[in-house]
């Protein structure tokens, strides 16, 4: 049976035969969001299905596709379409891309997510940069025999998110006049949605929006040392106590209206790294 570290050595050296580009900024895009593709010039595209030891994306919003290409005059790496925990994958699965990302030679991550909004604040179709997380409900993806040639045993988490890049996307968009919130995200298992006394729960634990992607994403890309931004698209606000109730077709049509100014921020951020 193959190590975790011979099946990424597998993956990776079938990824450099399809394609011969170094890619050094990696994204992950979430549901309703895979429009962003077009601002790239792409090189190859390579179905999940055709890659060894890679999952398949199965829910509705993400194409299944590792494209590599050029935003600008940067090499890139975009996952159309995330892994995650509630669709059946282990921990360890769903953040398998994010390890290949780094051994392909990605020293900053992207990542982009559809969420709910738990601050009253906040509006459907916000965006909201990602100043920290909470991970207490959801499994760490690091739990287990630590693989030491990724990171070390005990990762430090007290910036999961660059400043640095958070800077520089608050700069970004007011010169594009895009206005963005700046907040703490909760990641849950999902794949229900959150009851009203959850909403109220995460909002006491100081949480701005939640979802079922992105922290554990998050952490591998910390334990291996790369750097991390990541933005939000509110999608509906699920803490108001008026009756409503959320849909997964809502989610994706909040993320596509939206979709453009996060493109923007993206691109311009791509730009400047």
């Amino acid at each position: 049976m193959l190590s975790l570290i011979e099946q990424l050595q597998q993956t990776t050296a079938f990824i450099r035969q399809q394609c011969g580009t170094t890619p050094t900024i990696g994204i992950v895009l979430g549901s309703g969001l895979g429009n962003f593709i077009g601002e790239m010039k792409v090189e190859k595209e390579i179905s999940y299905s055709d890659i060894p030891h890679f999952p398949v994306s199965t829910v509705e919003g993400h194409s299944g596709k590792l494209i590599f290409g050029q935003i600008g005059n940067k090499n890139v790496v975009a996952m159309a379409g995330r892994f995650h925990f509630y669709e059946g994958y282990t921990p360890q699965q769903v953040i398998y891309p994010v390890r290949v990302m780094k051994m392909l030679g990605v020293e900053t991550v992207l990542i982009s997510n559809a969420a709910g909004g738990v601050n009253k604040n906040f509006a459907v179709g916000d965006l909201m940069i990602i100043r920290d997380h909470i991970s207490f409900f959801a499994i760490n993806p690091l739990l287990g025999k630590n693989e030491d040639d990724m990171g070390p045993r005990f990762p430090d988490m007290s910036e999961p998110y660059s400043h640095a890049l958070i800077a520089k996307a608050k700069t970004i968009a007011q010169r594009l006049q895009i206005p963005v919130q700046t907040g703490v995200y909760t990641g849950v298992t999902g794949p229900t949605f959150e009851t009203r006394a959850e909403y109220q729960l995460i909002q006491i634990l100081g949480g701005d929006a939640v979802g079922m992607s992105t922290v554990q994403e998050v952490i591998a890309a910390v334990h291996a040392g790369m750097q991390v931004f990541a933005m939000s698209v509110i999608t509906d606000i699920g803490i108001r106590e008026e009756e409503n109730t959320i849909t997964h077709e809502e989610v994706l049509q909040a993320a596509r209206d939206a979709e453009p100014k996060l493109t923007a921020i993206f691109t311009e951020l791509i730009a400047e790294l």
